[in-house]
Formats: structure tokens, C-alpha cells, sequence
């Protein structure tokens, strides 16, 4: 009797949980705020940049099949298979709804949707009133998908949002799933700080209760220093102090420890603030003892770490030590971002096209040749998109405004 009583009052939620959705009532009313609310951020970030805008929508957030819709068609973004085409005589790609809508010439109307349950494909039919609908096979993975309409950047943080979900695959949060296969600690890192604010860290819990390294090694093999602290914050959100890479991690700090501080590489080059900072906040996360101290010396990646320690940072006056400039961050937006974090300033750029919002270019690691899936011009200007730390960096900034 209990039992039955159980399935009777789980049944309604089930239920719901994987009904189809309804048309979306108004696409072009919608694309029209989204807009509105990126022109607002354009004005208050005056750095703007122009990417090649393809029309795309990718589709398939968390641990979902990637798909991606783009000229009339729905294509596995990880085979390259077309999976159904249409011939469109309209078509409007709203990216806040994580929506494509398409009037056909048959008179009919068909939706993209993804939604909490899943990619879904909706139909109207000839027959008037008639729905069609059908999900995307293995679309059908939870997710969280919060509409931040109390924010001032909700449509925004909604795009930002899906650009950082986009890129988590097989439970692996990588920088863009296109042209990394392996995830980077740092860039983990910021995506984690998104899916705690979201309630998403279970996309990523199983990826990190198996991580065993205390480094990447993602930077040519190079064990980075700022690892440490990162790979103790990531397991923080999911475990204790007794996950096998801790110990790990602790007997990895002698190598790089230099009196009160640490100091090796990160992206080739030493940065104890950085590093220390980061291993501090590991360290804390997890309630272990903390004996270091931040060194009282200049470190340009000491304005990336916006969230803790400010008060321990030396700004740099001479023009040997210049601040993110040049094409640092036209390639690698995520500095200048920070950066605006740490200083309260508005240099990070923002894409002139509606979607994507975040990428990089020219990364050193990065594996080009994924994005001719998308168009063969991204692997010849070395450019993806989206980006998942720029993505983050952004999201974060904004959900305080």
C-alpha cells in the first residue's frame, strides 16, 4: 500500500518532467529583448569585437548529445550527420530561449526547443491545431536552467550560461568541447564556481571524485603550481579532505614551496601570487591549515584571482610590467574580464554578433581543426567559440550587477 502510494504521488512529477513543451508564444518579441539587453551591455562595455556570425544555435547542454542548428538544418555536431532539414522561408535564432524558430514554406511552423527535459523538435502539423512533438535522442540528460530574471543581464547571463553547460561532455567540463578533449583545472574551475551559483555541479561531480593527478599537464606536460589549489577547490564542492588527490596534492606543494609561498609555471611563466592565492583558497576551501603568505611582489596574474585576497596585490606603475594589452585580450578575452572584476573596470570586450558571446583564438593547445564542423573558416583563423572561461568570467561579473 505505501509502495502504491509512492508511485501515486511521484507519478504527476514524473509526468511532468518529461511532457514536451508548448510552442514558444512569441520568438521575435524575445529575440527583440535579448537583443535589447546586449545592446545594453555593448554601451556599458565599449570594447566590442566582430566575429564571424555563422547563424547557429548549438543545442544539447550538460551531458547531452551535441547537436547544432544552422541553415535549415539539425546536425549531430559530434558526427556530422544531418538529422533533419526543413525548407525555410523564415527563421529567427533566439539564444536567451536556447530557441529556433522556423516558418516553413508549407505553412507550417517548426520549433527548436531545448528546455530542462531536453532538446525538443515541435511541429505544428498541416492539420490545424495538430503538435507534433519528439526530443532529440539522448537529449533527455536533467539540467538546471535558471531565468536570472531578477538580474539586469538576465537574457545575457542565459546565453553566458548556456555557453558554459555547451561545453560539458561526458561529464567533462572542457574549454570548448570542439578543440579540447581534456579538461584544464583553472578553466574547471571558473565553470564550477557557474554551476554551483546554477545548481549544476552534479554534471561534473563524477569527473571530479576520479581525478587523481594533481595537475593537467595540459601546458606540454608541465605540472603548473597554480594546479594545486585548483584540484583542492574542485573537490571542495564534492567531497572532504579524504579524496585520494589531496594527500596528493599536499605532498605536491613541497616542490614548488619557496619560503612562506609557492612558486613554478603557469603558461610558462612564475606567478607565486597567483598561485599561492590559489592554493590558499584550496587549502581553505577544504579546512586545511594554511601557513603560506601572498609574497608582496608583482604578479600580472594576480588581478585574474577577483573572488578572495584583493587587498594583496601590488599594481604595476612601469611600462616593463604592463597590465593585459595588445592582442592578450583580443585572443584570450577571460584576462580582461577578470581583470574588470578585480578593478571595477568595463576593458573586457564584448562580440558584436548576438551568439556566441565568449571565444578564443590562437590558443597553443587547442585542436583547430574541431570547428570545421561549424565552418571551415574557424580552423583557418584559429577560432573557437564558444569558450567556457570567458563564458564564466563574464556570467560571474554580471550576476553581480
Amino acid at each position: 500500500m505505501l509502495r502504491l502510494l509512492f508511485l501515486l504521488l511521484c507519478f504527476p512529477a514524473l509526468a511532468q518532467q518529461s511532457a514536451a513543451p508548448a510552442l514558444h508564444p512569441d520568438p521575435v518579441g524575445a529575440l527583440q529583448i535579448y537583443r535589447a539587453n546586449l545592446a545594453q551591455l555593448r554601451q556599458r562595455n565599449p570594447n566590442h569585437r566582430d566575429l564571424p556570425d555563422l547563424h547557429f544555435l548549438l543545442l544539447g547542454m550538460g551531458n547531452r548529445t551535441k547537436l547544432f542548428y544552422q541553415k535549415g538544418r539539425l546536425i549531430n555536431a559530434e558526427t556530422g550527420a544531418i538529422l533533419e532539414q526543413w525548407h525555410v522561408r523564415d527563421e529567427q535564432i533566439v539564444p536567451s530561449e536556447y530557441l529556433v524558430n522556423l516558418s516553413l514554406w508549407d505553412s507550417t511552423q517548426v520549433q527548436l526547443r531545448e528546455t530542462e527535459t531536453g532538446v525538443w523538435v515541435l511541429h505544428t502539423g498541416k492539420r490545424a491545431g495538430r503538435l507534433i512533438a519528439r526530443r532529440a535522442d539522448g537529449t533527455k540528460a536533467p539540467l538546471v536552467l535558471p531565468r536570472f530574471a531578477d538580474k539586469a543581464y538576465g537574457p545575457v547571463l542565459r546565453v553566458l550560461h548556456h555557453e558554459v553547460l555547451m561545453n560539458i561532455r561526458k561529464g567533462l567540463p572542457v574549454p570548448n568541447w570542439m578543440v579540447y578533449n581534456r579538461p584544464w583545472y583553472r578553466d574547471a574551475s571558473l565553470m564550477a564556481m557557474v554551476l554551483r551559483e546554477t545548481g549544476n555541479l552534479p554534471l561534473i561531480r563524477d569527473w571530479i571524485v576520479a581525478i587523481r593527478d594533481p595537475f593537467d599537464r595540459n601546458n606540454h606536460g608541465i605540472a603548473e603550481a597554480d594546479n594545486l589549489g585548483q584540484v583542492l577547490f574542485l573537490v571542495s564542492l564534492v567531497a572532504d579532505k579524504t579524496h585520494p588527490v589531496v594527500a596528493m596534492a599536499l605532498d605536491s606543494v613541497t616542490r614548488f614551496t619557496h619560503g612562506t609561498y609557492i612558486l613554478g609555471k603557469t603558461d610558462y611563466a612564475d606567478h607565486p601570487v597567483f598561485q599561492t592565492k590559489w592554493l590558499k583558497y584550496g587549502l581553505q576551501s577544504l579546512g586545511l591549515p594554511d601557513p603560506y603568505i601572498i609574497p608582496d611582489v608583482y604578479d600580472s596574474y594576480s588581478s585574474l584571482f577577483w573572488w578572495g585576497f584583493t587587498d594583496q596585490h601590488i599594481r604595476s606603475e612601469a611600462t616593463a610590467n604592463p597590465r593585459f594589452s595588445g592582442t592578450s585580450p583580443f585572443n584570450y578575452p577571460y584576462l580582461a574580464w577578470a581583470e574588470d572584476h578585480f578593478y571595477g573596470e568595463k576593458r573586457g570586450l564584448v562580440s558584436t554578433s548576438d551568439y556566441p558571446l565568449s571565444w578564443e583564438q590562437r590558443a597553443s593547445e587547442a585542436q583547430y581543426g574541431g570547428m570545421v564542423v561549424l565552418d571551415r573558416s574557424l580552423v583557418n583563423q584559429k577560432l573557437s567559440y564558444p569558450h567556457t572561461w570567458h563564458a564564466a568570467e563574464m556570467f560571474l561579473l554580471l550576476m553581480q550587477k
